[in-house]
Formats: structure tokens, C-alpha cells, sequence
């Protein structure tokens, strides 16, 4: 112990190898039991908190009990970390669930750094400008629902991918927006007539994410619901879009209707990302296009990000593989003076 120094209570950005952790606070993600080539069992899962993220094992299982560890989804732990693969990783002595308060919660779940009513009066503006009035009558639909639309404000958009923060939902959607608006000015006849129908595809990047509200749970750190892992958020908001489709009025036309819901169904793209059907109109494929595209940048951008969670391996500019991606990215300040 002597040859550690002792940290109480460290914020993940500050953990260097060599410290020793006392009373660390942190949102525990994705524990598992792991084993390892002698057979013996361990647990492997990433600590988080505002300011990043860390891999965690506690090597000795003896009187660990996983569902009690897990119970709040916060834990607090004294451990040691040491550098693997370039990175740092704390192994875990002692960890036991905490419970946290209001103000302890907003240091350990990261947050979205844009004005979250500025984001929101953004998006009602966006939907405010929809053309046709079955088209406006549907988003009057979901945005009087005041408890969806707390949740929409509030809401991850993933657990551990892009936009994994508070806000992180609205962000994504009020992106992705405005991303669609650029470009469908780009898509027009020789007479500058839209070949695209702006009101199918502002709508579709609207309701596309909008289930994870209920598909996540953001209220003992991120983590997916039991409506998350049996439905999901694709099937669930094709499900919202047929109840809130009833009875418009004025009525929005069925093979509208059947256009809107392919949409939904198909923006992760391909079946082996979720998608349960193709994209089968313009307005589809580019629903799906830029719903990856921001996902991508969105994980590329953390990974360069100084002020983010992402670092470099081996110290240099070149970071860990980002997720998402498939590829470690390049940090630098690029063409600058």
C-alpha cells in the first residue's frame, strides 16, 4: 500500500495506474460472471461516471453475490489500478451497491453539453413545419403526451454506443433533423422540385428512436428495461405509430400510414443490425443513412474528444479502437495554425 497512492472517492478521468482506490463511487455497466482458462470465475464490467468510463474485474468471488451487487446499479469499491493494453483497469478488492442522491447522480451519468430546451423548442419547431395536416396532427399526437415527451428530453439514446447520455435521445433526434433538412434541399428535380417527401422523413427521425424511452432505463445508470429486451424500440414505436395513426383527423392515408411504419421498421438498415424489414422507399434509405452516419460520427468524435472519454493508446494520438467504427481514430489538431 505504500507503494500506491491512495485516492478517496476518484472521478474515472483521474485513475492512473498505480493508484489505489478507497470509497470510489461509480454507475456499474454490463457486470458479468467471466471464466477464466483454469475454470475459476470472475467478474468483468465497466465503471462509469460524468467524466468516462473504465474496465473493472474483481478477480476473488468469495461472498459475491452478482444480483445484490447489482441491485441499485450503482456501486461503491476500494480497488487497485493497474494498465492493461494500454489502457487502465481497476481490479476490484471490495465493491458493495450504493444507494446515490439526486446531486451524486448528476457526477456519475454523463449529460448532454447542448441546452436541452433549446434542443426541444428545435425539434417542435421541425415538426411545426411539416406540410400536410394528418402529418402535423400525428406529432401533436406523441408531443401532447407531457410524460413522453419528460422522458424524450431526458432519455440516452443508447447504453454504452452514441449519444450514451443524458439527452443524449434528444440530441441524436434534433441532429438528425436538421442533418435532413440540409439534405433534402440537395435532392431535386431539373426544376427544382423535391424529389424526396420532406414531411415522411422529418416525421420517421422523429418517432425512429423515440421507443427508447421505455427501452431504456436512465434512473440507476443506463441500462435496458424488460420492454427493452423482449420488444425493443423498433417494434415498439411501429406499435405507438398504429395507435396514434387511429382516428386523425384529418386521416392519414393508409399506404402513408404503411410508408411511415417501414420507416421505423427499417432505419438500423440490415437485419443483422435490427432492421425488420428492408428499406423500401427513398425516404427510408435515407432515414437509415443518416441515422448510421450520425451514430458513427457521434462515436468517432467521443473517441478524439480531449475533453471525452476516449484515450490514447500507447500515449500517442492514435486512440483505442471507438466503438462503432471498426478503427482507431487519428487525435489531432488538424490544420490548424
Amino acid at each position: 500500500m505504500a507503494d500506491h497512492h491512495v485516492a478517496q472517492s476518484p472521478r474515472v478521468r483521474e485513475l492512473q495506474s498505480g493508484m489505489y482506490l478507497r470509497e470510489g463511487l461509480y454507475s456499474l455497466v454490463n457486470p458479468q460472471i467471466g471464466t477464466n482458462r483454469n475454470g475459476g470465475q470472475y467478474l468483468k464490467c465497466l465503471l462509469r461516471d460524468a467524466s468516462g468510463e473504465v474496465a473493472g474485474r474483481k478477480w476473488k468471488l468469495a461472498d459475491f453475490d452478482l444480483d445484490d451487487c447489482t441491485s441499485t446499479g450503482f456501486v461503491r469499491l476500494d480497488g487497485e489500478v493497474v494498465e492493461f493494453n494500454g489502457l487502465p483497469q481497476v481490479n476490484i478488492h471490495d465493491i458493495e451497491p450504493a444507494q446515490v442522491t439526486e446531486s451524486e447522480l448528476t457526477h456519475l451519468l454523463p449529460h448532454t453539453r447542448f441546452d436541452i430546451d433549446m434542443m426541444y423548442k428545435s425539434v417542435l419547431g421541425l415538426l411545426d413545419s411539416l406540410e400536410h395536416p394528418a402529418m402535423r396532427a400525428l406529432a401533436r399526437r406523441y408531443t401532447d403526451d407531457e410524460v413522453l415527451m419528460k422522458a424524450f428530453r431526458r432519455s440516452p439514446a443508447a447504453v454504452v454506443m452514441h449519444h450514451a447520455w443524458i439527452g443524449g435521445l434528444l440530441e441524436h433526434t434534433w441532429q438528425l433533423m436538421r442533418m435532413a433538412d440540409a439534405v433534402l434541399a440537395t435532392y431535386v428535380d431539373d426544376s427544382g422540385r423535391p424529389r424526396l417527401n420532406r414531411d415522411l422523413v422529418i416525421m420517421g427521425l422523429f418517432l425512429h428512436d423515440l421507443a427508447k424511452t421505455t427501452e431504456l432505463s436512465w434512473h440507476k445508470g443506463f441500462a435496458y428495461t424488460t420492454d427493452g429486451n423482449l420488444v425493443g424500440h423498433i417494434a415498439r414505436a411501429s406499435i405507438w405509430l398504429e395507435d396514434c395513426a387511429r382516428d386523425l383527423d384529418p386521416p392519414l392515408a393508409t399506404d402513408d400510414l404503411a410508408v411511415l411504419h417501414n420507416i421505423l421498421l427499417s432505419h438500423h438498415g440490415e437485419p443483422e443490425h435490427g432492421a425488420l424489414r428492408p428499406p423500401m422507399t427513398p425516404e427510408a434509405v435515407l432515414v437509415a443513412q443518416l441515422d448510421n452516419t450520425d451514430a458513427r460520427v457521434a462515436m468517432s468524435l467521443a473517441a478524439v474528444d480531449p475533453d471525452g472519454d476516449g484515450r490514447s493508446a500507447d500515449g500517442s494520438s492514435i486512440t483505442e479502437r471507438a466503438a462503432g467504427t471498426g478503427s482507431r481514430m487519428y487525435r489531432s489538431e488538424l490544420l490548424r495554425d
